[in-house]
């Protein structure tokens, strides 16, 4: 079996098993739920805790040998070169709120990089799907898959773009340069998450930001954003899924972004440079 046909076969079952996930998180969304608070302060429930579960057996009976890393359970080990990145709700924030923007999130690493990715809004019934040399998809309820193709569009004034939370920027001490940004652009939201990477895969918006990234929130969207002709990338322009920032473009944008994001440090004359 070829490497692309391994591929393949695995992001057949990633769209499969996404679906099914989404639809555990859909009986929890909109009621009364309980929320738990992580060592980090970030909130889980129920719903991602079963979805991930589910995820995780769904893969132990098609791909034994591969090794899993979800955000809630842990890691598990494998014997092949394959690893499978799990993000049951991504935006769980919005869960909980009841708002239709998170996302399930499934990625697929093949030594160390990310080479195939599902990010799927139960909610809203549409999911992007991607893997290396296979293309980028769309589909939406019973319509597609039809291709997804990030924009085409070239000027920075004109561009749309969203990040997850406005406060992150603060986090890193960088609320420098969410301001630059929204001056420098015609529009900034924050429909984040999962559905950003989305939006800009599929064109609806020019690039995503996130300032703080665990490697489970890019895994599944790098691929996705890159099979679509955009370009991901962490805020040194790597092509890294785990540097814990992220930049997904439709990739003409890309350098200018990153440019507003680490701006050329200002020249300091030597020190005992002589008056002019």
């Amino acid at each position: 079996m070829t490497v692309s046909d391994a591929l393949r076969q695995r992001l057949d079952w990633a769209v499969k098993i996404a679906h099914e996930a989404g639809e555990i998180t859909l009986r929890y969304f909109g009621t009364p739920i309980t929320v738990e608070r992580k060592a980090d302060d970030s909130p889980v429930t129920v719903a991602d805790r079963q979805a991930e579960a589910h995820l995780r057996q769904r893969i132990a009976d098609a791909f034994p040998q591969d090794g899993v890393l979800g955000e809630e359970w842990g890691t598990v080990e494998g014997t092949s070169p394959y690893r499978w990145i799990l993000d049951p709700i991504d935006g769980t924030q919005s869960f909980i709120h009841g708002v239709p923007l998170y996302g399930t999130l499934i990625g697929i690493v093949h030594h160390d990089r990310a080479v195939a990715g599902v990010a799927r809004i139960p909610a809203l019934d549409e999911a992007a799907f991607a893997a290396e040399g296979l293309g980028a998809w769309y589909v939406r309820g019973a319509a597609g898959p039809n291709p997804a193709q990030v924009s085409s569009q070239h000027r920075l004034a004109e561009a749309a773009w969203v990040t997850s939370e406005v406060g992150n920027f603060d986090r890193v001490g960088r609320h420098d340069a969410y301001l630059r940004l929204q001056r420098s652009t015609r529009l900034a939201r924050t429909w984040g998450d999962a559905y950003g990477y989305l939006l800009v895969a599929t064109g609806r918006v020019d690039f995503m930001i996130d300032p703080l990234m665990h490697v489970w929130d890019a895994a599944a969207v790098a691929p996705i954003v890159r099979e679509a002709g955009g370009r991901f990338s962490d805020w040194t322009g790597r092509d890294a899924h785990s540097s814990g920032n992220g930049l997904g473009s439709n990739g003409v944008l890309h350098k200018e972004v990153l440019g507003i994001l680490h701006p050329a440090p200002a020249h300091e004359p030597p020190a005992h440079e002589p008056p002019a």
